[in-house]
C-alpha cells in the first residue's frame, strides 16, 4: 500500500517570514504537531510543535511574563525550522515510511510531489492506525 492511500492531505504551511505568534496561534487552532514552511511553494522547512516549545519563552501569558519574553513571538519560523528535511514520494510504501521513521527517528514525513511541493504528511500515528485497520480487518473474517 501506499502512502498516498493512509497520508493525510490537509496540509498546513507557513513562509518563512512567518512570526512565531502566527505559529503559535496554527498549532493552537489545528491541532497538528508539524507545520511545513513553504518557500515558492515548495517545502523549505518544517517546525513542530516542541521546536516552538523550545524557542519561546515559557513564562508567555503568565504572570512572570516581561516585554523580552513576549519577544520571543516576534522571531521568525526560518530561524527555527529544520531544514534538512527528510520527505517520502505519494508512491512511497508504507513499509519505506517506517523503515525512515525508525532510521531517522523523527515522528512526521512530509510527502512531496517531483516538484518538492507538498501533497501530505505521514505522521507515525497514521502508520499505527493503518495496522488496526487491518488487524481489524483480518478479525472480522
Amino acid at each position: 500500500m501506499s502512502l498516498a492511500q493512509i497520508m493525510t492531505t490537509r496540509v498546513v504551511s507557513v513562509h518563512m517570514d512567518d512570526k512565531l505568534s502566527t505559529l503559535q496561534s496554527l498549532f493552537n487552532a489545528t491541532g497538528f504537531h508539524h507545520l511545513l514552511v513553504v518557500h515558492n511553494n515548495e517545502l523549505a522547512g518544517i517546525i513542530s510543535d516542541r521546536d516552538m516549545l523550545k524557542a519561546i519563552s515559557p513564562f508567555i501569558d503568565t504572570i512572570s511574563e516581561r516585554e523580552k519574553d513576549r519577544a520571543t513571538l516576534d522571531r521568525k519560523a526560518h530561524q527555527i525550522m529544520t531544514r534538512d528535511v527528510i520527505t517520502a514520494n505519494p508512491n512511497d510504501t508504507i513499509v519505506k515510511a517506517v523503515s525512515i521513521f525508525n532510521r531517522h527517528k523523527i515522528s512526521c514525513l512530509p510527502v512531496v510531489d517531483k516538484f518538492n511541493r507538498p501533497v501530505g504528511v505521514v505522521s507515525w500515528r497514521d502508520i499505527l492506525r493503518y495496522v488496526e485497520d487491518m488487524v481489524n480487518v483480518k478479525k472480522q473474517r
